[in-house]
């Protein structure tokens, strides 16, 4: 099982990073390595999301998602053909002054063969990254 944690302060307002994250339907345009979203439904309080990532072959999983506006959201695997487990949080603090806190916390295990340092570095060095895209959308909304 492989677990990865980043804090970083995004150069955005707290609503505009919620409205990044919970817009599901826009990560193909924003997020490396997703190729598709389907909602399969969505509330206030969360969302069952169906994502397929492109990583050598397509695979695809279901989150289901809960929101706590504006301050957290966090999910936990539904079903899918890449992981055993997927669960983690995006918890934002409003720090005034237009910017946010963000923690991010991922933990995950996957159903094929692949060595427990190699699922976490794949995890920790593509968090950077992926933080980067989330925080540049933001600033654009």
């Amino acid at each position: 099982m492989a677990h990865a944690e980043r804090k970083e302060i995004f150069d955005a307002p707290i609503e505009k990073v919620y409205q990044a994250i919970t817009d599901y339907d826009a990560y193909p345009d924003f997020v490396e390595g997703v190729n598709g979203v389907k909602v399969i439904e969505q509330s206030e309080d969360g969302a069952l999301v169906e994502y397929s990532l492109n990583f050598i072959k397509t695979f695809s999983y279901r989150l289901r998602m809960s929101h706590e506006r504006p301050t957290k959201i966090s999910w936990e695997l539904e079903s899918g053909d890449l992981f055993k487990a997927n669960s983690g949080s995006w918890t934002l603090r409003d720090m005034g002054d237009g910017r946010t806190e963000v923690n991010y916390d991922l933990t995950l295990d996957v159903k094929m063969f692949a060595p427990s340092a190699l699922v976490n570095k794949l995890a920790s060095q593509s968090l950077p990254a992926m933080l980067q895209s989330y925080h540049k959308r933001a600033r654009s909304l």
